[in-house]
């Protein structure tokens, strides 16, 4: 069996979104379509103050979690903005199932777990038939993440400081072989 499913892991700090990302603009540069969503820390005079998180087809943000955010679920000492990260992030997710031959997301982690909007889109997009390359947390325990990484067209991809260099390119090759067959 094929596997659509790959899903980006190591542990923080080691650039699973920098490969995703680069691995994103490649398979652009070759004719493909990727939507979806990725988060970025922000950072304030070499602080991480909050994560912002974008669409990557319209370039939209929002945040998904600041250390100034009034309310919302609490993760560390940051807050998830739900309504940012549903209006943004959940829908980058099903805009790409219907538009894009690419569905990025990143990260199924703690914070974005919060969101039923987001387990509904990443469930969906988990179930199609498209390619979908997502950052799965390291070492968060949730029934979504255990069902992603037992599906049999899943490939758990783990980035090392070894291997990040190169990693995406390796994504990209087994992704167009994929994208060509559907």
């Amino acid at each position: 069996m094929s596997k659509r499913l790959l899903l980006i892991t190591g542990v923080p700090g080691v650039g699973k979104t920098t490969v995703l990302l680069k691995a994103a603009e490649a398979l652009k540069t070759a004719g493909a379509s990727v939507g979806g969503m990725v988060s970025r820390e922000v950072r304030e005079n070499g602080v991480r103050v909050g994560f912002e998180i974008q669409d990557l087809a319209s370039g939209r943000c929002g945040w998904l979690a600041h250390v100034s955010q009034k309310s919302g679920p609490q993760v560390g000492k940051y807050r998830v903005n739900l309504q940012d990260f549903n209006a943004v992030g959940v829908h980058a997710v099903l805009a790409a199932l219907d538009g894009c031959d690419v569905v990025a997301i990143d990260e199924i982690g703690p914070m974005e777990l919060f969101s039923e909007g987001f387990r509904e889109a990443t469930r969906k997009a988990l179930a199609s038939d498209k390619l979908v390359i997502a950052v799965v947390h390291w070492k968060a325990h949730d029934t979504l993440i255990s069902e992603a990484r037992k599906r049999e067209d899943a490939e758990l991809i783990t980035v090392t400081y070894e291997n990040r260099e190169k990693l995406s390119e390796a994504i990209v090759e087994k992704a167009l072989k994929i994208v060509k067959q559907t």
